[in-house]
């Protein structure tokens, strides 16, 4: 069995800090096999926010796959968005934009989904497809997995339009043999087949850390991979204020795709229980946003001030950390 800790819309410049610790310790306890992350590290791409963003990823353990978001290239600066849109993402973050990994029990395969000129709105490359059939035509029995950070779906009350030939891309991924397909971008928890591709499961995750709340808690998805079986649970931020594990969703594949399993919501989660308090400070409102995190997590050059502060700091991807491995795109 394989596990996968699913983040998404961490946005940092726009976060809640006293989620920073208890997300980091209850990440860590669960040893994932793989972190995705998929999309908008940052509020507004600026260089500090991107070094709190590499701060926070240098506390996890394990190899960490991601892709970019929409708030991940300049909003403000149509020059830097246009002609230079990867460039903070690249120092800070992952050189890679469209990640794969690989181990006898999956084959994830990122997607860079951003539109550089629709800055809201995102495309599906011309290459996601063939890359996609590629990949999985050589996976075997292990489980196949798309990340990207748009969803290919509308969900019922989303704000946000679907992007453009979403549909057509659910039915490309389907046909080149996806099974699962991870995203973020709306801040809402989603876990259930795609309405005309039940053979494919469509998991959305919330925003693990932004104060830019649409009605649910704080959460990620912990996803749990076995042969013929998946489960899938998010852990949200509960009443008492700690990440704990929410009922989770089991599927087994089946002849029509996946099957929902019998899952007794009154027993506890088959993962390890997932307890972290959070100070008491944790507000929950959407209307707190903090400026600047201090301590733990300030930049790695210590620096609190404005981006031309940092012009002299040594590149951290330089410099990666020995408790973090960032899967490579092949």
């Amino acid at each position: 069995m394989s596990r996968i800790v699913h983040l998404s819309d961490l946005h940092f410049g726009r976060t809640d800090p006293a989620l920073f610790a208890p997300l980091v310790e209850v990440v860590n306890d669960l040893k994932p096999d793989l972190i995705v992350i998929s999309g908008d590290f940052t509020q507004r791409a600026r260089v500090w926010q991107f070094e709190e963003a590499r701060a926070f990823l240098n506390r996890l353990s394990g190899p960490v796959l991601s892709v970019p978001g929409n708030h991940d290239t300049p909003l403000d600066n149509p020059f830097a968005r246009f002609l230079m849109p990867w460039k903070r993402y690249r120092r800070f973050i992952s050189r890679e934009l469209e990640p794969e990994f690989r181990s006898d029990d999956m084959v994830v395969v990122g997607v860079n989904t951003v539109n550089r000129f629709a800055w809201q709105q995102g495309r599906m490359p011309k290459h996601a497809l063939g890359r996609a059939k590629k990949a999985f035509a050589e996976a075997g029995d292990a489980a196949r997995i798309v990340v990207l950070h748009h969803p290919l779906e509308q969900l019922p009350g989303a704000r946000k339009p679907v992007m453009r030939g979403a549909s057509k891309a659910v039915e490309g991924f389907a046909g080149a043999g996806a099974e699962i397909v991870l995203s973020g971008h709306i801040h809402s928890t989603h876990i259930a087949p795609f309405t005309h591709y039940p053979h494919v499961l469509f998991v959305q995750a919330g925003t693990v850390l932004s104060t830019r709340l649409r009605g649910e808690k704080n959460s990620f998805n912990l996803i749990d991979i076995s042969h013929d079986q998946v489960e899938i649970a998010a852990i949200a931020v509960d009443e008492a204020g700690r990440f704990a594990s929410t009922p989770p969703h089991v599927f087994r594949k089946g002849e029509e795709g996946w099957i929902a399993a019998d899952t007794d919501t009154s027993a506890e989660p088959a993962a390890k229980p997932v307890r972290a308090d959070i100070p008491p400070t944790l507000s929950g409102e959407a209307e707190h946003v903090p400026v600047r995190p201090a301590g733990e997590f300030d930049s790695p050059a210590g620096q609190a001030g404005p981006e031309q502060g940092q012009q002299g700091m040594r590149d951290p991807m330089d410099m990666p950390p020995a408790s973090i491995q960032t899967a490579r795109g092949r």
